[in-house]
């Protein structure tokens, strides 16, 4: 963020935004303010998904941020009252969801890139009433505490999103968030958005990462860490979250939404796993890492 607003957080929200104009019905997710959110931005991003909408970054990163976000907020419908997004990047959940009144939101993301994002909101006089922004420089604040500090009740379960991040941090940053979370109350569910490694990959996978890695890396944000299934469980495991299920993309949403005469179609590159935290473990006091924030 020293060097400008996130470009993935921003291609993230263009993929949501793009998916109702360039794709067909029916949609996988309905982002109704994303375009809003990007302001002048948005007619450019927009037209490169027009004009290029099957190139398989364009295309998956279409397929990718939309289907991850039906998932995670339709595991709201469990009852939560409190919802954390870490790395919240463009998420715009609490400006057109009638669960935002309902449910407490936490915003988590770098202070630079709050700051982006607060005037992104008020240059479209959208109303922010309905997110606490959680401002967290990983290398020098507690998340917990930031979080407490703002409303977040400790001893109530929350669900916890963690979407397009983990792939930009190193290990020792996703283990050391980890343990911030499992301090959270038991019941706290997380859902977390993993890379796979290239042998896991199928023809789709593949295709996307070829050209979709080499253009974060030249952006400055590499992908950096890939999970298999069994050894992202065993670490989970390690801080007290049990896993209830590793979910590819063409499963994470209905089965017809993927009955399309448009260029989507579900790629195995990046999968979701959903974590159930039984036994609250003792952190330390630091943690690492949020990445972009909600990034393809």
């Amino acid at each position: 963020m020293d060097q400008g607003p996130s470009q993935t957080a921003m291609m993230a929200a263009a993929g949501r935004a793009a998916h109702l104009v360039v794709d067909h019905e029916p949609y996988l997710f309905q982002d109704t303010v994303a375009a809003t959110l990007l302001g002048e931005r948005a007619a450019e991003l927009i037209a490169y998904h027009r004009e290029y909408g099957d190139h398989p970054v364009l295309s998956g990163t279409r397929a990718q941020v939309n289907a991850r976000s039906h998932y995670t907020e339709a595991r709201l419908s469990a009852g939560f009252t409190q919802y954390v997004i870490l790395g919240a990047g463009l998420d715009t959940f609490a400006y057109r969801s009638p669960l935002a009144r309902q449910v407490s939101v936490y915003e988590v993301d770098h202070p630079a890139t709050q700051r982006w994002k607060c005037e992104l909101l008020a240059a479209a006089g959208i109303d922010t009433t309905t997110a606490h922004f959680v401002g967290v420089d990983f290398e020098h604040d507690n998340l917990a505490s930031e979080l407490t500090a703002r409303g977040f009740d400790p001893t109530r379960p929350a669900l916890v999103s963690w979407l397009g991040v983990s792939m930009y941090l190193t290990a020792p940053a996703i283990t050391a968030t980890l343990a911030i979370l499992a301090t959270f109350a038991p019941g706290t569910e997380l859902i977390m958005e993993y890379a796979l490694p290239p042998e896991l990959r199928d023809e789709y996978g593949a295709a996307y990462a070829e050209f979709a890695l080499p253009a974060t890396a030249e952006r400055g944000e590499p992908w950096l860490t890939f999970f298999t299934p069994a050894t992202l469980t065993t670490i989970l495991t390690g801080h007290g979250f049990t896993v209830a299920e590793h979910i590819s993309q063409r499963d994470s949403v209905p089965p017809t939404l993927w009955h399309r005469t448009d260029p989507l179609h579900p790629a195995d590159l990046c999968r979701l796993t959903r974590a159930v935290l039984h036994q609250p473990h003792t952190a330390g006091t630091r943690s690492a890492g949020s990445g972009g924030g909600d990034t393809p």
